[in-house]
Parts: structure tokens; sequence; C-alpha cells
């Protein structure tokens, strides 16, 4: 998932986590040199423009990181060349790579297409692994864009560590503890311990809320803390029998049954919308979620939020990007070293300040603006601690090359249970009929 750009999540973000100033010292320390010899995209004086494709918000422009590369180096300027939707960004892609034509100097991967682009397409890309330092990573980061040659087509940028956002004020409403140490304690054995709150919570629900906005998200949370999904190691597609599909789904379809999520479809206007009104108590919140509740649930309800840990004792994954340097780039060198520059410590420590993305290199994570990281918002949840702690404890997982396209056929049928009432079996053979045509 990619926070995608729009002028309110601009206008929402700026200043969006509360932490000490990122020091220009800091950033002068990852500076880079001049132009290589290598690179044939020089004018005449030698300077070069990189071009960097990616798509919603990565969060440089934000960080005003591309304006400090080129203070660093005079003869380098960044142009940033952004898609809204994923889902546009990466046709073009796939058509860009077996074209050979139109590539930019610097290209952004969803977590989601990488392993397909690993499969298929890791000779169009230059091998970052004796560049980036992938030991700075958190493990299952790197190998994600690994290669069986060895070579690591990408550097990585983001995580989603797992957290669980809540609903202070309907939380006191209902009857239950409003600290997050209390709501972390309830949950502590699992999703099932999750769904037991909400019976709870249903209770003595105020009148027209509901205890989670989407059985969806819970699945794919619970799908994620496993390193079991949807396909095997020797790249087989199971997730008619894999155990953590299985758990999800059934969690899913109890949620459902039990009236104990409204439904809704996550980022449309409807749940948009929900969150203006204070209708949901609970959002599983991967990271980047809490950028997308503040914007859409907007000023009036600042501090009514608080953020805690995942439900159980392994957090999952959900979301973050990857930057790859195509060979057949005029400038490999020079985007080769932006890309390092751009994942270090302390210009990911600058995003996360900038967007609230959180960061996969490691070394970010005892820098002052991702340690002492609170989100005003969120009633100052110390967020650089729970999603620091959350991405230490994210299983490695095995990724597939439609990894993305099975979840969202059973996120459909997912909805389908909350909103038509579909039964649980027909909903499952609904969801494989349509995996089975797009995956072959």
């Amino acid at each position: 998932m990619r926070i995608t750009r729009s002028v309110a999540g601009r206008r929402l973000r700026a200043g969006y986590v509360a932490t000490t100033g990122l020091t220009v010292t800091a950033l002068l320390l990852t500076g880079c040199g001049g132009s290589s010899d290598s690179d044939k995209g020089a004018d005449a004086d030698g300077n070069i423009t990189l071009t960097v494709a990616d798509f919603g918000q990565f969060g440089y422009k934000e960080a005003g990181l591309f304006e400090k590369y080129h203070e660093l180096n005079p003869k380098i300027t960044v142009k940033e060349d952004t898609t809204a939707e994923e889902k546009n960004y990466y046709p073009k892609l796939l058509q860009q790579l077996n074209s050979g034509s139109g590539l930019a100097d610097v290209q952004g991967i969803e977590v989601g297409r990488i392993k397909e682009i690993v499969d298929t397409k890791a000779d169009s890309f230059a091998d970052l692994s004796k560049t980036i330092g992938v030991d700075e990573w958190v493990s299952w980061k790197a190998k994600q864009a690994t290669a069986p040659s060895g070579a690591v087509i990408g550097a990585g940028t983001d995580i989603g560590p797992m957290s669980l956002c809540y609903n202070r004020e309907l939380f006191e409403k209902a009857g239950l503890p409003t600290d997050r140490a209390e709501v972390a304690k309830l949950t502590e054995g699992g999703w099932e311990d999750f769904l037991a709150l909400g019976e709870q919570y249903k209770k003595k629900a105020p009148e027209g809320t509901y205890f989670m906005d989407s059985a969806s998200a819970m699945f794919n949370a619970v799908v994620s803390s496993s390193p079991e999904q949807y396909y095997d190691a020797s790249g087989k597609p199971i997730y008619e029998k894999s155990a953590s599909v299985e758990k999800g789904w059934k969690l899913a379809a109890e949620a459902a049954s039990k009236k104990l999520t409204q439904g809704l479809a996550q980022f449309e206007d409807q749940w948009q919308a929900a969150l203006r009104k204070s209708t949901v108590a609970t959002v599983v919140c991967p990271a980047w979620m809490a950028g997308q509740i503040s914007t859409y649930a907007g000023d009036a309800n600042k501090g009514k939020w608080d953020i805690t840990s995942a439900p159980g004792n392994t957090s999952a994954n959900w979301g973050g990007s990857f930057l790859a340097v195509p060979k057949s780039g005029k400038n490999v060198a020079e985007a080769t070293k932006l890309v390092k520059w751009l994942t270090a410590p302390e210009q990911q420590a600058a995003v996360f300040k900038a967007i609230g993305v959180f960061p996969s290199n490691q070394g970010a994570y005892d820098l002052p603006d991702v340690k002492n990281a609170t989100l005003p918002y969120f009633n100052d949840a110390p967020i650089g601690q729970i999603y620091a702690d959350g991405a230490k404890s994210i299983p490695e997982a095995v990724l597939g090359p439609k990894d993305g396209v099975i979840k969202d056929s059973i996120s459909t049928q997912i909805n389908n249970m909350e909103q038509r009432g579909t039964s649980p079996d027909d909903a499952w053979d609904a969801a494989v009929r349509t995996i089975e045509k797009a995956i072959g």
C-alpha cells in the first residue's frame, strides 16, 4: 500500500510526526560525490538530470530530499515523475521493461509486485548488493528483492509494521479501557481475543457504531503475520490449504456473522465518511494507516484516537516499496548513488518525520526522529517505539508473483459476506473462481 497523493493528505501531513529536528549535518554526512565518468547522460558541463518514477507518496518531495541532494551535488538535478495510483503505474512499468525503453533512472516497485519482478525481470536491473548495505535492512525486506543469483535489485524504502488504531472516545462510551497498555493486554492472545473484545464493545456500543471498519483488513493482518501465506517456497500457490488463510477467513466470517464490522471497503468514500463521523471503533493499522485516519477523520477528531500494539505476539507487515535502477539507464552509477542516499537511515528518518511511513533501514530506529517520535493526533502515541517493536517481530514470509491478486479477490468476497450476507462457503467458492481465472 502506498499513500495516494492528495491536497488533503499533503495539508494534514505537514508536521505529521512530533520529533526532534533532523539536522543538516546528519544529511550532509551521507551526501555523494559528483558525476561519474561511467555515466553517459551528462551534458557538456558535466550536469546530470536523474529521473525517479514512483507512485502514490514516497515522501521525498515532502521531506525536501531532492532539493537537499542537489545542494550536496550541484551537478545533479533530480526530477520525480509520480503516478497517483500504483495500479496504473505497474502495467506501464512492465510495458517499458518489455520494450526496453521509457524507463526512468530510478523506478519504484511496490512490495506486492517485487516477487514477479525478481522472478521475471531481475536481469533488467542493476545489482545493488554491494552498494546499499543489505545488512542494514530488516532481513526479510532485503530477501524480498533478492534474485536466485544473489543480486539485490531493489533498495528498501518503507515497511508497514502492524499496530491497532482505536477510537478512545467510543471505547469509553462502550465501557472499555482506553489506556493503550490495557487495550494491548486484552488482545495479547491474538485475533481471537480481538473478536472477543469486539463482542464486549457490541454490548454497550453507541448507537450506529461498529467495532471494526473491515473484516478484510483483519484477514490481511492475520495472513501477513505468518510465514506461510499464498505461495510455498517452490512458487506454487497454496492459498486453498494455507493455515493462515484458513484462520483469517474463519475469523473474518465470524466477524461478519456477528455484525462486528461495518463492512466498508477501505479508502473508499463511505470508509472516509465513517472515520469523519466516528462510526468505527478500531482500524487495523500498518504504520502508514495513521496518516489515512488523521486525514479523513479530520481535525474534529484529533486526540480521540490512540494506537497500541497489534493483537498477538507476532506482528505483520502490510505495505512497503523498493527503489530499483534499470541497467538501460544512461546514469546508472549516479542513480545508484542516489538510491543509496535516499534509503540511508537519515533520509528514511526524514521521510518518516514528513509523512509517517516507517523506515526499513534499521539504522534509522535509533535516530531521535524515529526513536522519540510521537503522534499528537493519536493522543501522543509513541509510534517510533510501537512500530520498531513491531518491525522486529515480523516473520520472514514467502511472497508470490500474484499475492496482490489473491488477496484482493478474497477481500472482495469478505466484503460480500459483510454487506450482502453471502454465506462463507459461497463467498469462498467465488473467490477461488476469480483467482483461478487470474493466475491460471
